[in-house]
């Protein structure tokens, strides 16, 4: 069986062909950018013993989507683009998805299907404080008033739903939480923000709902070796999640002291709201980083359930405390 993995040489792409690999994978297509940095990849392949097979190409051409798809039996899709300009956000993104389904398409054959998502997708904005996030949280119906990232995370979920629908190939959807590990980023959203130096404490109690890469890669593998998971969606995260406020103390700990101020949650609220007024006033000038909907999406606190996923057979390969230890001694190491 050969597979596809998109984004392969990233944070989480990487850590899953190394899952993959250990689940008895041999055949692996790993789609790489051009001039990408391929370093971790040759270590799974050092490690396992094991070589895969790199296409270069980007999916923004038809034409490296049609190369990267041919003969394949399953798709892990990861790439996806985490920050930039609208247009790059898009691109990368959604058109590079479009692109990825319509060669699917073409090629006549109906190929399983595991696309990996967010928990951006999610319109948490309106419920109340505390709400359960599970599989069957309802979608975000206002992606406008979020950020980039969430707007085409959920732009993406949606075309690969609307063409399961029209061409019926097996599509499994992972929701990761916040993933973290060694080289990975510091801080979430929704612990924080830097700015002016300052660093801004907004997470305060709330629980973090964290899932270590190699967690992560192993719930992916799990549910893309499962026919049970064929047409289901699962929230990936780990047990034992620390609040923000515990992250944040752990990290000035253990990493490295940072100035920061916590906002309360009632104060952020009503910052938003003059932020939001000034910025409609001043038509623009003032940028609207905090606005009463992304405050309420971010910041007022969820907690979250990964029971369906243990119902799969997902196992926590790394325990939340080994996680921890690990991600805040590279950050230490690495001076970040």
């Amino acid at each position: 069986m050969k597979v596809l993995v998109t984004g392969s040489n990233g944070f989480l792409g990487s850590a899953l062909v190394d899952r993959l690999l250990a689940h008895g994978e041999t055949d692996i297509r790993c789609l790489v950018r051009p001039a990408s940095n391929r370093a971790r990849l040759e270590e799974i392949e050092r490690k396992r013993g094991a070589a895969l097979e790199l296409t270069v190409g980007s999916l923004g051409s038809k034409e490296a989507a049609e190369r990267a798809v041919e003969g394949v039996d399953v798709v892990y899709h990861v790439a996806a683009a985490m920050g930039g300009a609208p247009a790059d956000m898009f691109l990368n993104t959604v058109v590079a998805s479009k692109n990825l389904l319509e060669a699917l398409v073409h090629t006549g054959r109906s190929p399983r299907v595991i696309l990996i998502s967010s928990f951006g997708v999610y319109g948490v904005a309106d419920l109340p404080r505390g709400y359960i996030v599970d599989e069957n949280t309802p979608l975000e119906s206002r992606p406008e008033q979020r950020d980039l990232y969430s707007q085409a995370k959920l732009r993406q979920e949606k075309l690969f739903w609307e063409y399961q629908a029209r061409y019926g190939f097996p599509l499994t959807v992972i929701r990761p939480g916040v993933i973290y590990g060694p080289g990975g980023n510091a801080f979430s959203g929704r612990v924080g923000m830097n700015l002016f130096g300052l660093f801004l404490h907004l997470g305060g109690n709330n629980l973090l709902p964290l899932t270590y890469v190699d967690n992560c890669a192993e719930a992916i593998a799990v549910a893309g070796r499962s026919n049970v998971a064929k047409g289901q969606v699962y929230n990936v995260h780990d047990d034992d999640l620390p609040t923000c406020d515990a992250y944040l103390a752990r990290y000035k700990r253990e990493v490295k002291p940072i100035r920061s101020v916590r906002v309360p949650y009632a104060a952020l609220a009503g910052i938003s709201k003059l932020v939001a007024r000034y910025h409609a006033h001043s038509k623009g000038q003032l940028p609207a980083i905090f606005t009463p909907y992304k405050t309420a999406t971010t910041w007022k606190g969820n907690r979250f359930d990964n029971t369906k996923l243990k119902a799969l057979g997902w196992k926590q390969l790394v325990p939340t405390e080994e996680g921890l230890q690990r991600t805040f001694a590279y950050l230490r190491e690495h001076g970040k």
